[in-house]
């Protein structure tokens, strides 16, 4: 299929951008590294200094690499492995892994039906992906909240779909039924995390969005088709 003139454009930028900003990043953790080997001791505070300097670097580096995948699946250029997985089974063991607000006694529970949603497609990818939904949500909970992640299988005519809402433990039930909204990406602290978690479940057939409507901060809901048999 032939990519627009302006998709064709965007996509070159980002690549450009991903190697102009790649270079100078290695560049500089190299000299980090160097700095770190001099036979001349460091004092405690160049110590830190340095070392801050090099987490931000990384920072920078894993950065780069979350824009340089968004531009290939943006492109086409990631196909989802073919790999069978159960949806449910894998938002339990991603929950199980995220511990994002638990100084602050934010709860994460997972329900709804344990399994039952196989599908084939990127297992890694789609854990990162959820990974990035529940942290982006998490992180934003006021202290002492329950926030809860509800599996359930949806029909509709010949089509099935494995569903996850996640959303605070009173809003569970009413986000199933809210008009969607589109999912805010834009949240600071998470990198390219949440646009990166958006064009993987799409290129799974899939949709993410938010509950729209008050009283619903901070939710999220996930859609995945699942074929009628996994041969």
């Amino acid at each position: 299929m032939a990519v627009p003139e302006d998709a064709s454009s965007y996509l070159q930028l980002i690549s450009l951008a991903v190697h102009e900003f790649r270079t100078p990043a290695s560049v500089v953790a190299g000299y980090l590294r160097m700095l770190q080997r001099v036979d001349q001791p460091l004092s405690e505070r160049q110590r830190k200094m340095i070392e801050e300097a090099e987490r931000s670097v990384e920072r920078l580096s894993e950065l780069v690499t979350e824009l340089s995948e968004i531009q290939k699946l943006d492109a086409e250029r990631i196909e989802p492995r073919p790999q069978p997985f159960d949806v449910f089974t894998l938002v339990a063991d991603v929950a199980s892994g995220v511990h994002e607000a638990d100084d602050r006694g934010v709860h994460f529970e997972v329900r709804g039906q344990p399994d039952g949603a196989q599908m084939r497609g990127d297992q890694a990818r789609m854990q990162r992906a959820f990974s990035a939904i529940f942290r982006a949500i998490l992180r934003e909970m006021p202290a002492d909240t329950t926030v809860v992640a509800d599996r359930r299988l949806e029909t509709a005519g010949p089509t099935r779909a494995a569903v996850v809402v996640v959303a605070t433990e009173p809003n569970v039930q009413s986000s199933y039924g809210a008009e969607p909204a589109p999912l805010d990406e834009m949240r600071g602290g998470l990198g390219l995390a949440l646009p990166f978690a958006r064009r993987v479940i799409e290129r799974h057939g899939g949709r993410v969005w938010s509950p729209a409507g008050t009283g619903r901060p901070g939710a999220a809901i996930v859609s995945l088709p699942l074929p009628e048999q996994l041969g």
